[in-house]
């Protein structure tokens, strides 16, 4: 397995309609413009945006999956990994203070508080996109394609495969995301992944 690197992004700006689509809200919300453009004020320059990933490889034996630091049975992620030899796993989160900012205003303004949560998590899939996007420009000076991203929960792959990927991550140490015994991963706004490597068809 490849060496644990860590990479840093500038807040990603996101659509105003897909944060509203993260909120549940269909349609026009005149409404909510104005709470809406203070939050997206508001947190603008509270968000750490950091990646830590590594390479790993791709084996099969029969109905088993290798990947070096997880051997999974899993077979929507032997799928989503058809043709690959190795694959990048990837821990991203955008830090504590929109935890902090969300759990403020939850009793304050829930309506700020929900607005808040949609933006937490349009921004940390912004940044796993921005993310996935290098490393595929990448992979495409090799002859090489990626394959969508696959979290833990995703599929029949476990949540408990989480433990797998903190194991050889080290996201505590390395960009403050911590796992609890239930699972949950702290800043709530964070995403594990795997994507795989494989040749162009």
């Amino acid at each position: 397995m490849g060496v644990v690197l860590v990479r840093e992004y500038a807040t990603p700006s996101v659509a105003r309609a897909e944060v509203l689509r993260y909120a549940g809200v269909c349609g026009d919300a005149p409404g909510l413009d104005r709470i809406l453009d203070a939050c997206l004020v508001e947190v603008a320059d509270r968000l750490h945006c950091r990646v830590c990933y590594c390479e790993v490889p791709v084996t099969r034996y029969a109905a088993l999956l290798d990947l070096g630091f997880l051997q999974t049975c899993s077979a929507s992620l032997a799928k989503n990994l058809t043709g690959c030899t190795r694959a990048v796993a990837f821990a991203a989160t955008l830090g504590l203070e929109l935890d902090r900012l969300i759990a403020r205003y939850a009793t304050l303004s829930p309506t700020k508080a929900l607005l808040l949560q949609a933006i937490g998590a349009a921004t940390v899939e912004a940044v796993c996109d921005a993310f996935a996007r290098e490393l595929a420009e990448d992979a495409a000076k090799m002859g090489c394609v990626l394959r969508p991203r696959f979290s833990p929960g995703y599929g029949d792959l476990p949540l408990e495969t989480q433990r797998a990927f903190f194991a050889l991550l080290d996201p505590p140490r390395r960009i403050g995301l911590t796992l609890n015994e239930s699972l949950l991963m702290s800043p709530t706004k964070s995403v594990t992944a795997l994507i795989g490597i494989g040749a162009r068809d």
